[in-house]
């Protein structure tokens, strides 16, 4: 069923959903522990690749990663060699993820820092100001990522391609995190803007585009994740992943339902229907 709703609607779930007392079990709680950006954005990268599943997996399998990285990322990283990696890993599992994976992934950040002094850099490097959004300089970012694997492999899960038309859920995810700053998301990258932004399309998030009107496609893809980011654009111009993290709470906590939500919150709803 296709449901209007006004910016007010949004702003209040901002107001009552986007505060740290409702982050956990999510896992960007593992990124509040770094004070030094270089540090976040490779326990971003390895929070954000991992979290798909089931949450309590989802928190195992970062830790487990963590647990051997120390509290000093960036430096760990740079200090092991390629083969030091895939040997730490090598026991690894998280759904159809392996430790090959990881290491692969990890391996490819590692030799973007040692090129460009960090993942940040390597981004940006990408991101030009007549883009609209951040889908080429990801495209970039992805591919640069996976200079880790071994040639002849198959694709790396953790690692999409948006130039395949992948919805890039985990990618968008990790750069919600990095380049927003609030109570929930702890930011650390400064120069990217949050209007170029696109929402990390999970299934919550789909479900909640289409109940709303902001898309009519059935398909989880980079469009679909376009569609619905545009929609945000008409609340939060400069902003649109904004209200990313309260309406997933609408398909996570018990005590919240997109249905319920409305009823309370949407009178003299102005339609966002696209």
């Amino acid at each position: 069923m296709r449901r209007g709703v006004d910016g007010q609607t949004l702003e209040r779930l901002y107001e009552r959903y986007n505060r740290r007392e409702f982050v956990h079990p999510d896992p960007v709680e593992f990124l509040y522990g770094y004070e030094d950006p270089c540090d976040r954005e490779i326990v971003g990268l390895i929070a954000s690749a991992l979290a798909y599943g089931r949450v309590a997996q989802i928190l195992k399998s970062v830790s487990y990663v963590l647990e051997r990285f120390g509290p000093a990322p960036r430096e760990f990283l740079l200090q092991s060699s390629e083969d030091d990696l895939r040997s730490l890993f090598s026991h690894f599992k998280h759904r159809f993820t392996t430790g090959d994976d990881v290491a692969e992934m990890l391996i490819g950040a590692k030799r973007l820092i040692e090129h460009y002094g960090s993942l940040y850099h390597c981004f940006v490097a990408g991101l030009m100001d007549e883009h609209e959004t951040v889908l080429p300089a990801l495209a970039t970012f992805a591919e640069a990522l996976m200079s880790g694997q071994k040639a002849g492999g198959r694709r790396n899960s953790l690692v999409p391609s948006p130039k395949l038309g992948s919805a890039c859920k985990r990618l968008n995810l990790f750069l919600r995190w990095m380049v927003r700053k609030d109570e929930v998301d702890p930011g650390g990258w400064g120069d990217v803007p949050k209007s170029k932004l696109i929402v990390p399309l999970d299934t919550h998030i789909h479900r909640i585009g289409l109940a709303l009107g902001f898309t009519n496609r059935r398909n989880a893809d980079m469009q679909c994740a376009l569609e619905i980011t545009n929609a945000f654009k008409r609340f939060a111009p400069f902003d649109p992943v904004r209200y990313d993290f309260a309406l997933t709470r609408l398909g996570i906590r018990r005590d919240a339902d997109l249905e319920c939500f409305l009823n309370e919150f949407g009178q003299g709803r102005a339609s966002a229907d696209v």
